[in-house]
């Protein structure tokens, strides 16, 4: 039988749920400011999603600073602050082994923006009035 993280089907439950775990804690620990460096505190970061590896020994963080300016500072802000950031999250989350902390700009709203963009284009227009039209027509 083969495994299934090998399969190549995606995270199992258990990656789902410890990162949720992790991002909620790393989301309040941000948002209460709780660490002194004062980098991360003048700015709002928010966290869409945090992805574990399989052994559930690294954390891959995905951030956006709020209005999405200063992302390099930013992410460079919460690398140098992982040992802390990690150490609080141990306090806050019961797991056997607090996974080390790797941060990312978090490029979801880009893409997003990226489809819609190419959603509006006028020949991506026309194909759908003529979808539309078309059945319509069938009934």
């Amino acid at each position: 039988m083969k495994n299934r993280a090998s399969s190549g089907s995606g995270p199992s439950q258990r990656q789902l749920r410890v990162g949720e775990l992790v991002r909620h804690a790393l989301s309040d620990i941000l948002a209460r400011g709780d660490l002194p460096d004062p980098a991360l505190t003048k700015v709002l970061i928010t966290v869409p999603e945090v992805r574990m590896s399989p052994d559930l020994k690294i954390a891959t963080c995905f951030v956006m600073p709020l209005g999405g300016k200063d992302t390099k500072a930013a992410i460079d802000a919460l690398a140098t602050n992982a040992k802390p950031l990690r150490g609080a999250i141990g306090r806050r989350v019961e797991l056997k082994f607090v996974p080390e902390l790797r941060f990312r700009i978090d490029t979801s709203f880009e893409e997003g923006s990226r489809i819609d963009a190419l959603l509006r284009l006028p020949v991506v227009q026309r194909d759908l009035e003529t979808d539309t039209t078309d059945s319509e027509t069938d009934e």
